[in-house]
């Protein structure tokens, strides 16, 4: 009987690929993938440090976890992973001696090595960031990419060089680098032959994305998604996350000229305030921004925008909040997500003496978001009336009910069969609630 295997990722789209990819090499190492941790033989807890509640919950669960055996009735090995386990590696074996091993984001293609010195009882730690794991993972088999959905995500770079003022991303996932163009093309064809039809490419800051092009030059993200579009059977493309200062010219113009590009942008400002900005290291403006924005709204006029707030920032005024609101109103979000900031240990923002009261924090984050899902929910009742291509994803709650994605990215239910699953179809969308859109497949014969 093959052990069993029982991964749990926290944080951000990446970690969830990352899974992907571990458990890939889990399967080829003889483990069954189990969808939860009671009887497994092995648990990886993949982690995300950008908050310090997501590390907190990390250890809370691995005191859950003390106790835990497999199916065998010996105790299950359990593993750290991901950018918990780069920013504090041994330290998390100290504080929880029944951590087995501890790998970092860049070292998980190390991972069946790393379990077989953990059954010697050497509880390895792995957090080295200067190999590329891609030359090193294996490749999917078919069926497991089909288990997964009609869509995927595909990491095409990794890293940050902005270190910005709160940010963990530099120090737990390394510098900028990016994977070559025909090795995400590979990955790709894989993907879409085993039936996936949307793809999301993946960065810490992934427009700034400069693969090699395999001719001695680099390839900018705009490049890279116009051959992904040559791809034969891949109908969406999508990309996150980016910033403001990596938005190039021909990135925007793709918004304009590749209909395989969904008009849906995640592009995080985190603050409205100059002084804010400043302080963050973001290295841009307000205006900036908002200019930015309508160039690319020029291009793509029903672009929907996403984005990403930080409230509390060590320093920030009622005056600088103000400026956030303002930059809310102005700019209009389908979606977004706000935060409180949250001090990280070793970034530069942690040891400012200004830190924001929390409740002054919290009473910011209460106006931020009120006016953010007031815009969500003005996005999606516009919707309303509109005939929108939706690919169908999965079964809904209900029977014979699906639910697919618009290219807004908003869930949208309707009733079909179980096959439809995998199509694009048009659907007139009759009502919007909470975040998600509810019609009537159209016909083909009404739809032409």
């Amino acid at each position: 009987m093959d052990k069993r295997a029982f991964i749990k990722s926290y944080g951000c789209q990446m970690n969830v690929y990352d899974a992907t990819r571990m458990a890939d090499q889990l399967r080829a190492a003889g483990y069954a993938i189990v969808d939860e941790a009671d009887g497994a033989d092995l648990i990886v807890l993949n982690t995300c440090h950008i908050r310090e509640k997501a590390a907190e919950k990390v250890y809370s669960e691995l005191g859950r976890l003390k106790g835990a055996v497999g199916a065998s009735g010996a105790p299950t090995m359990i593993g750290v992973a991901g950018c918990v386990a780069q920013a504090e590696g041994e330290e998390i074996v100290r504080r929880q001696p029944r951590v087995d091993f501890v790998v970092g984001p860049q070292a998980y293609h190390r991972l069946p090595a790393l379990i077989a010195g953990a059954a010697r009882g050497e509880k390895p730690v792995d957090t080295d960031l200067d190999e590329d794991k891609f030359d090193h993972l294996p490749a999917p088999s078919r069926r497991a990419i089909a288990a997964r959905g009609v869509t995927a995500f595909l990491t095409v770079q990794e890293g940050c060089d902005k270190f910005c003022a709160f940010c963990v991303v530099p120090y737990t996932r390394g510098a900028e680098v990016s994977r070559p163009v025909a090795q995400v093309l590979e990955e790709a064809r894989r993907l879409v032959d085993a039936g996936v039809r949307e793809v999301t490419l993946l960065g810490q800051n992934v427009n700034a994305y400069h693969g090699s092009d395999g001719t001695g030059g680099t390839a900018s993200l705009a490049e890279l998604v116009g051959c992904l579009a040559e791809v034969d059977g891949l109908e969406r493309i999508r990309f996150t996350t980016s910033h403001p200062n990596d938005m190039s010219d021909d990135l925007v113009a793709a918004f304009a000229d590749e209909p395989k590009l969904m008009p849906y942008l995640h592009l995080p400002v985190q603050s409205g305030s100059d002084r804010v900005l400043k302080a963050m290291n973001r290295c841009h403006t307000a205006a900036h921004y908002v200019g930015l924005i309508a160039r690319i709204r020029r291009a793509r006029p029903d672009l929907a925008l996403s984005g990403d707030f930080i409230v509390g920032f060590p320093g920030e005024t009622e005056e600088d909040f103000e400026a956030t609101m303002a930059l809310v109103a102005e700019v209009g979000y389908a979606a977004a997500y706000s935060f409180k900031y949250s001090p990280r240990p070793g970034t530069p923002a942690a040891g400012r003496p200004d830190q924001v009261p929390p409740e002054v924090a919290s009473v910011r984050l209460r106006r931020l978001q009120g006016a953010l899902a007031s815009q969500q929910r003005a996005f999606n009742e516009a919707c309303v009336g509109r005939r929108l291509p939706v690919l169908l994803e999965k079964p809904g709650r209900r029977a014979g009910q699906l639910v697919g994605r618009s290219p807004y990215l908003q869930p949208v239910h309707v009733r079909a069969e179980v096959g439809a699953i995998g199509a694009t179809v048009d659907v007139d969308v009759a009502t919007a609630e909470g975040n998600s859109l509810f019609g009537a497949i159209v016909e083909r014969s009404e739809a032409a």
